[in-house]
């Protein structure tokens, strides 16, 4: 595949000044950086080209060869671009510190980081779970301390550059032939230590504090539902995305309805005479009450269903029915004329059988 035009990878003129070259390539490795794009390969690629494009006409001997002999030029000159990330950071620290950082050189880190995904654990009630809600809660999460500003230095002060790598990040080791290149242990690949912590983050450049969120909980969410609050998690490091904020859902169960999928169940007790002679019956539901209407001789465990009485689909699409169960209530500490209504009712029937 041949190589696109290092010109027109950074959007500028083939005139155009180093100050320029550098403004255009701070530009599109801050767009296309892949911690701010994890994942995605297109943005990965148009990165390592961008630096490679930078690499060359920001130096004025190789840009002087590819203005005259063009990529094979700088081929021939043994020129052969960058072995991955970590050779683009390392070569470009300086640049990376500005971006992430601060352009006064008062923080160091090339690397941004995103910040750690949170949990909390939700308790709702059935009716909550059912039609929906919103909850007020509060998480305790690291946000950027407001006295340092995040740098992790006491104010008026700087980072330092790292004495053992001197600002590099990494250090080399070499051993006969081969030379083997490690992340600095003394300032943790940064390239800069603190030298004078905050005194109310102690270096961390983050404080811990409670924050109040408003979490709108859909209809027909369930047990294990689990809802992500974007950027609500931990804040990012050096420029980096914040983490996310997980809700997971508990749901409590109700002493009247059952959820079997997204129908309810529920057993509605009816008398002796609404069985025998049919009735019409108020039913609740998870909006109201409906009619029901019992008909002649219906059965104890006699099944009725409500269409669209349920629970909602929680991607937006209809509702799941409503599943009644009939139960005959037996009457208890009967009057003496119940008594001898139902003995005659019983004299009656056998002798109908007869």
């Amino acid at each position: 595949m041949a190589k696109r035009c290092y010109y027109e990878i950074l959007g500028v003129s083939r005139n155009a000044t180093e100050e320029e070259i550098k403004k255009s390539y701070r530009r599109l490795a801050l767009k296309y950086h892949p911690d701010r794009n994890p994942g995605d390969k297109e943005a990965e690629e148009k990165f390592k080209e961008a630096a490679e494009a930078y690499e060359v006409l920001s130096d004025p001997e190789k840009r002087a060869i590819y203005d005259r002999y063009g990529h094979e030029g700088l081929q021939s000159s043994g020129f052969q671009g960058f072995r991955g990330f970590d050779d683009i950071f390392a070569h470009f620290s300086d640049i990376f510190s500005d971006i992430f950082g601060f352009t006064n050189g008062s923080r160091t880190h090339t690397y941004a980081r995103a910040g750690v995904d949170l949990r909390y654990d939700l308790k709702i009630s059935f009716m909550e779970a059912a039609l929906g809600t919103t909850k007020e809660i509060e998480i305790e999460k690291y946000e950027r301390c407001p006295t340092c500003e995040g740098y992790g230095t006491a104010p008026g002060t700087h980072l330092e550059v790292c004495p053992r790598c001197r600002g590099q990040g990494r250090i080399s080791q070499t051993s006969g032939f081969f030379s083997i290149s490690t992340t600095c242990p003394h300032c943790g690949g940064y390239g800069k230590i603190i030298t004078t912590p905050c005194p109310d983050c102690h270096g961390r450049g983050k404080k811990k504090t409670v924050k109040t969120l408003q979490v709108k909980i859909p209809a027909g969410v369930d047990t294990g539902s689990r809802l992500r609050l974007r950027g609500e998690g931990e804040e990012g490091e050096r420029g980096g995305p914040n983490g996310d904020l997980y809700v997971f859902l508990h749901v409590e169960e109700h002493e009247f309805f059952k959820r079997h999928d997204y129908d309810i169940y529920c057993r509605i007790p009816i008398s002796f005479v609404q069985a025998a002679l049919g009735a019409t019956i108020e039913v609740p539901t998870l909006t109201g009450t409906e009619r029901l209407k019992i008909p002649r001789g219906t059965q104890s465990g006699k099944i009725f269903r409500l269409k669209g009485k349920g629970i909602p689909h929680i991607k937006g699409y209809g509702r799941g029915d409503q599943i009644i169960e009939t139960v005959i209530t037996v009457p208890t500490n009967l009057t003496r004329r119940q008594e001898e209504l139902l003995k005659e009712f019983e004299r009656i029937s056998a002798e109908k059988e007869t």
